[in-house]
């Protein structure tokens, strides 16, 4: 896995890449059009309390590209950036338009005295974590278990991204799965490390014990990755017995991973309003969503940094 950056301006993402779909298709060929599709959704990124008109633009595109897909439900990250990128899809949804709401449980990993802090790749030999602080230098740390005082380790934030696809997704598939529906669509947007975690988190679902053989870093703003879902002996139109202490075996796939082909049709202008600085507090977020206001006091969660995945950090 990867620790993200701490908000560093000179940051340059690396290893980034678009996959096809066809890469991510589970060996069991479970895609079909009536499983449960969970929609993981990278936010768009910014200084924390702003955003640049070309990213809002592409927070339109991507809901405009998932216009057709009719989501269930909407669960963002409370930062502003994740619900900004959420109300695209939102506000792009046809009626009856689901609900979109927030949970902590979807906010970027909290880095604690560090938060907002430049970072530096390599620590000083001889110095330790605590001696790094004192001098006022925040080093990437290696280890899943680290975490600097007050914040989140990977280890924390796994454990918080697999309480979130507890309490958030599967209510939604195991009422589905009793109702006898199938199809139905949920929408999660959170950010690059914790969807790093999420993604794997869906995955351990799979009754099979499957190895999970890859990382889900390196996200692009606004890319989305599908994961598909299938309760076993679950047919339409036949609902399903159970009880919540006994539910049926899964079967879980990634099938779209980085998923980014509606960026393709926005444009970074230079100069003007496609590289303006937005700043939600200054102005209404309607100008770009078509009529639906957010609420610029929407809480933050704990974490202000614009934590992005670093491709080239090992993790241990």
């Amino acid at each position: 896995m990867t620790l993200g950056r701490l908000h560093n301006p000179s940051y340059a993402p690396h290893g980034v890449d678009t996959y096809d779909f066809s890469h991510f298709h589970s060996t069991r060929g479970i895609h079909r059009q009536s499983d449960y599709k969970c929609y993981v959704i990278s936010a768009m990124c910014g200084q924390a309390g702003k955003m640049r008109r070309f990213q809002i633009m592409q927070a339109r595109a991507l809901g405009a590209s998932l216009a057709d897909t009719r989501f269930t439900a909407i669960h963002a990250s409370p930062l502003k950036r994740a619900y900004s990128t959420a109300q695209g899809v939102h506000d792009a949804q046809p009626e009856p338009k689901p609900p979109l709401t927030t949970s902590l449980l979807l906010r970027e990993q909290h880095w604690g005295v560090a938060e907002g802090h430049s970072w530096v790749m390599v620590q000083e030999p001889g110095l330790s974590l605590e001696e790094h602080l004192a001098r006022g230098l925040y080093p990437v740390l290696h280890e899943r278990s680290q975490k600097f005082p007050e914040g989140e380790s990977l280890d924390d934030l796994a454990l918080r991204a697999e309480q979130a696809i507890n309490e958030i997704v599967m209510p939604y598939i195991w009422q589905a799965a009793r109702d006898g529906k199938k199809g139905i669509h949920i929408a999660l947007v959170s950010h690059g490390l914790c969807i790093s975690e999420l993604v794997p988190a869906l995955l351990k679902k799979d009754s099979s014990g499957q190895r999970i053989g890859r990382d889900y870093r390196g996200l692009l703003n606004t890319a989305w990755t599908r994961v598909v879902l299938d309760v076993k002996g679950s047919k339409e139109g036949e609902p399903l017995e159970f009880s919540d202490s006994d539910p049926p075996p899964l079967e879980v796939g990634v099938v779209a991973f980085n998923s980014s082909e509606h960026l393709e049709k926005v444009k970074r202008q230079h100069g003007g309003i496609g590289s303006a600085a937005y700043d939600p507090k200054q102005q209404d977020i309607r100008a770009f969503f078509g009529g639906r206001k957010i609420d610029a006091g929407q809480v933050e969660g704990r974490s202000e940094s614009n934590a992005e995945d670093e491709a080239n950090v090992q993790i241990n």
